[in-house]
């Protein structure tokens, strides 16, 4: 039996803020929208893979998630890291750099999910 991975899910408290900032950030296009009675979800997807990212907003949760220690996360690649970098730190939305390990860093989204951009190898 195998397996492939289809998507993740991410709570959020304004879909459209949240749409907007992997649209912009990352590069991501939504590929479906449903509004459902108590919750919209929102999927998006990059042209290279089937991996998805699963956007849910319920209706009854309009706060803030408690995220924590933040310790779950999203990683991409990027061919350019320092290009991708600076357009980050331009957005305001890095929260830390590693240079010890390759200059990978971390952006935050408008709910603290933290995404890892990783250089490609």
């Amino acid at each position: 039996m195998s397996y492939k991975l289809a998507h993740v899910n991410l709570n959020v408290t304004d879909l459209n803020a949240s749409i907007k900032f992997y649209e912009d950030a990352l590069g991501l296009k939504l590929a479906f929208r449903f509004p459902g009675p108590d919750f919209e979800i929102a999927f998006l997807g990059d042209d290279a893979t089937g991996f998805q990212v699963e956007l849910t907003y319920l209706k009854s949760h309009p706060q803030k998630y408690d995220l924590s220690d933040n310790e779950i996360h999203l990683a991409v690649t990027t061919p350019d890291i320092a290009a991708s970098l600076e357009k980050h730190k331009a957005m305001g939305i890095v929260s830390m750099v590693n240079e010890a390990m390759g200059g990978l860093y971390f952006i935050e989204d408008p709910d603290g999910y933290w995404t890892e951009i990783v250089p490609e190898r």
